[in-house]
């Protein structure tokens, strides 16, 4: 899923899931509190459908957005941290300096980072906001 256009200045939020339904879900989540001009690229399951991560659909979202305004990526855990490591690998210099990787809960994370990315906030200040949502109590 995508939402919003992705030539629009708005920095793009890339969901890293090994689940598709989970990173389906959790991109229309996000797009109701970020709005339709953040793009949102959901990532979820291996290429046969099973659990797991596409290692080249990571590649290519991670490609697309350093094409345009940035990207912050999110994602669960295991397979999806090292896909995200793997298309990093692959990514020029000049792309890598337009991404940044936030270490911050999924889901937490992704709905601020799609607060802040609203506002057309940089890749460093989404990051950022996705990250201090690790610290937000829920009792």
């Amino acid at each position: 899923m995508t939402a919003g256009g992705g030539g629009n200045g708005y920095v793009s939020l890339i969901l890293v899931s090994h689940s598709a339904p989970i990173a389906e879900g959790l991109a229309e989540l996000v797009a109701q509190v970020a709005g339709p001009d953040v793009p949102i690229v959901a990532i979820g399951g291996a290429s046969d459908g099973s659990l797991g991560t596409d290692g080249g659909k990571v590649l290519d979202a991670l490609r697309t957005a350093a094409a345009g305004p940035g990207g912050v990526v999110l994602m669960d855990l295991g397979s999806s941290v090292l896909a995200v490591r793997a298309a990093q690998a692959e990514l020029s210099p000049q792309e890598l300096e337009r991404l940044v990787v936030a270490d911050a809960p999924l889901v937490e994370g992704a709905v601020a980072a799609g607060v802040a990315a609203s506002t057309g906030s940089a890749p460093d200040d989404i990051a950022a906001a996705a990250r201090e949502a690790r610290s937000v109590s829920k009792l």
